[in-house]
């Protein structure tokens, strides 16, 4: 789920950024083409309609924007919480005629495993008050017209959707009976919305958990069994955090842990919101300061929210679904480029291994249980940062240039060993044993397991990108189990090779060939360092020079080593001077890490492509303009997406479908971490790199491409875009 639909004048101003945010695609006003009744998309319907038969010269008349959502759907209140965006108006009214801001019902809690969004669900009344002119002619009719703009969510996607809505008031002198239709409807939401009561509260944050005391009004003498404060701004609470309190004599205290905004900034001013009990719900304003008295003793009281929370819970066949398609994508991921120079290593230790079953089964369990504990120290890491409100998703690690950099040394070190410039283990040279083409042992097995799985999160394969999307957003045993089973399709061929004797017996005898083979397979581990630091480069600002000296260092630590290694008792000197390299090679990739990161650059500035950074709001104005859209969201470690860049996107009949069809090509470049990508994936159901999205005007939503394109496949999607 991604950023909320633009604004208009008659929202507070609280949620003036989100207006903007989209600003250059909205309409200002309603459309006259707008006629009166209800209006339908797929999955809502809404309607203007009227609290009293008719307005009366010079008072305020009150209206109401109705909405029957589908069943599974929901919008979201003024502060959506942790994802969505509010229903907002844009209002085209006669001259005199003015609106109010919406009288917002108490939303409902709608939990979606490590988020909380506050919204509606089925039926639904968004009073608004408008004032009418004391001039307004009695016997006619005031056409009133708006442009409701709805974030329409379930709980696997989010469709904006604008319906234009229209109401022609009658104008009458005298007291006005409700309407028929819905005026009872209105009046009831709008004599229950939460109002301010006389409330005086203080808010303190303290080791970042905000501390919020209510007493008077109808807290006084009082005995709520329950509460909860929904905050109008967003970054003020842990929307998704539990929240505790405690009740006094004369009010209550509300404890809930604070959100990332209040506690990086700290407390500046008051806070208002929504004070919710289950005795009445009411507005309140917050002023820093020392807590209240008579607001604690008289015992604890919960947050309500097992009454109140919609919960949103995957299904069982959606998580089978996810899991098989994990499964699927980790088995083609073994056809990904980035994972060659890892199963060329493992093809070469079964050929050694061919004719000694016990040994080729212990290695390719070993190998499995490196895959498997690595997809589950990612996933753990990833899902734990995301529970923290880091936006992140899949290769998440390698937007760090340390760990890009620590990579590469790493892949470095794999090559100079390939080559034979230092062995790791005892008797690789003894008992008839070349040496080997893995590290030795269960430990080497588990670590190329281990490596198999870093070196593939540049990578994503088909099927992979719903799974691990789906998996973001179930609980966490679940996602861990969607993420297992990515893992094991990637071990799976070494693994049934390794447990099937009558398949290892069909390759060849150990022999000097080996030796040949592992020295060759030096050279791809050579390229994938290569190919980190160019990634590292285009991270950072002038570093480069500082990991080539890490690797320079590196490099001669490990050649000093192997020279120990073969010099038997003579190798003291040699080995000071390895221990020396190597701690010149840590110092200097330790600086690599900390290396400050480089101006932001388009990732297809080396495509014929003429593009522009990506954002929403590009997105929008093009369509404004009626031209269709092109998105490539990307990343330098990204290995399909180079790959796609260089065939796919840089043709010169791409470029010239591009042309021909007036479109705008947009890079959203994920190579460093960037909040506003990773929203926009997870609104497509996608948790990494890369993403193709074709937009055309007046369709609502984008065309998504395959992950692996094809020079056609672009240029179809281009001409549909116009037809």
């Amino acid at each position: 789920m991604t950023s909320a639909l633009p604004a208009a004048a008659s929202v507070p101003a609280s949620e003036a950024a989100l207006r903007d945010a989209l600003a250059a695609g909205a309409a200002p006003v309603a459309r006259a083409s707008a006629a009166p009744g209800p209006q339908r998309t797929e999955r809502i319907e809404a309607e203007l309609v009227p609290m009293s038969a008719w307005a009366v010269p010079g008072s305020t008349a009150v209206v109401a924007i109705r909405q029957q959502i589908k069943p599974g759907w929901h919008t979201y209140w003024r502060n959506q919480g942790d994802s969505g965006g509010p229903t907002t108006l844009s209002w085209s009214l006669p001259a005199g005629v003015a609106p109010g801001d919406i009288l917002w019902p108490l939303p409902e809690r709608q939990r979606l495993q490590s988020l909380m969004n506050y919204g509606y669900s089925g039926a639904v009344f968004l009073p608004v008050p408008i004032e009418i002119p004391a001039d307004a002619a009695p016997g006619r009719s005031l056409p009133l017209r708006v442009t409701a703009h709805f974030y329409v969510c379930s709980d696997e996607m989010c469709v904006p959707e604008d319906l234009d809505l229209a109401l022609d008031l009658p104008v009458r002198e005298g007291a006005a009976p409700l309407d028929p239709r819905f005026g009872q409807a209105i009046q009831d939401v709008v004599a229950a919305a939460p109002r301010p009561a006389g409330i005086e509260a203080r808010v303190a944050l303290a080791d970042g958990r905000l501390v919020l005391t209510a007493s008077g009004g109808p807290l006084a003498g009082a005995a709520p069994k329950w509460a909860y404060f929904h905050p109008f701004e967003g970054g003020v609470i842990d929307h998704a955090a539990a929240q505790s309190g405690e009740r006094g004599p004369q009010g209550l205290t509300v404890t809930v842990a604070a959100g990332r905004g209040l506690a990086s900034n700290g407390l500046k001013g008051p806070i208002s919101g929504v004070l919710s009990t289950d005795l009445g719900a009411w507005e309140i304003t917050a002023e820093p300061g020392a807590a209240l008295t008579g607001v604690t003793g008289d015992g604890a009281i919960g947050d309500g929210e097992g009454a109140q929370t919609a919960a949103v819970a995957p299904a069982l066949p959606d998580f089978a679904k996810a899991a098989l398609f994990a499964l699927l994508g980790g088995l083609i991921l073994n056809l990904m480029p980035c994972v060659f120079p890892i199963l060329a290593m493992k093809a070469a230790s079964l050929s050694r291994a061919a004719h000694q079953p016990a040994e080729a089964r212990r290695d390719g369990l070993a190998f499995l249980a490196g895959v498997l504990a690595t997809f589950l120290a990612l996933a753990g890491a990833l899902l734990a940062l995301r529970a923290g409100g880091q936006a992140l998703g899949w290769g998440f690690q390698l937007q760090s240039p340390g760990v890009v950099a620590a990579l590469a040394l790493l892949m470095l070190a794999v090559a100079l060993n390939l080559s034979g410039v230092f062995h790791i283990g005892a008797g690789l040279q003894g008992a008839g044993h070349g040496p080997l083409s893995r590290l030795p042992g269960v430990a080497g097995a588990f670590f190329t397991g281990v490596l198999a799985v870093v070196v593939a999160a540049p990578c994503t394969a088909p099927f992979m990108a719903f799974a691990l999307g789906a998996a973001l957003f179930m609980p966490w045993p679940m996602a861990l189990a969607v993420f297992l089973m990515l893992g094991l399709g990637l071990a799976l061929p070494y693994v049934l090779i390794s447990l099937n004797p009558r398949l290892l017996a069909r390759l060849p005898k150990p022999g000097p060939w080996m030796e040949t083979l592992r020295n060759l397979l030096a050279f791809p581990m050579y390229g994938a360092a290569l190919w980190l630091a160019w990634v590292y480069g285009r991270q950072t600002a002038d570093a480069l020079a500082v990991l080539f000296g890490a690797g320079l260092m590196l490099a001669l630590a490990l050649w000093l080593y192997g020279r120990a290694q073969a010099a038997s008792g003579k190798a003291r000197t040699a080995a000071i001077g390895a221990l020396l390299a190597a701690i010149a090679a840590l110092g200097l990739g330790v600086l690599a890490g900390k290396a400050p990161a480089a101006s932001s650059e388009s990732a297809a500035a080396a495509s014929r492509l003429s593009s522009q950074p990506w954002s929403e709001q590009a997105v929008q104005a093009a369509l404004a303009e009626g031209r269709p859209v092109l998105v490539n969201f990307t990343a330098d470690w990204c290995v399909t997406c180079k790959v796609n860049e260089s065939t796919a996107l840089s043709s010169a009949r791409t470029a010239q479908a591009l042309e021909q069809a007036n479109a705008v090509y947009l890079v959203g470049d994920w190579t460093r971490r960037d909040d506003a990508i990773t929203a926009e994936l997870q609104r497509h159901g996608r948790s990494g790199v890369p993403l193709y999205l074709v937009y055309a005007p007046g369709r609502a939503e984008p065309r998504i491409l395959p992950q692996l394109l094809t020079e056609g496949v672009v240029i179809d999607a281009l001409k549909d875009a116009i037809d």
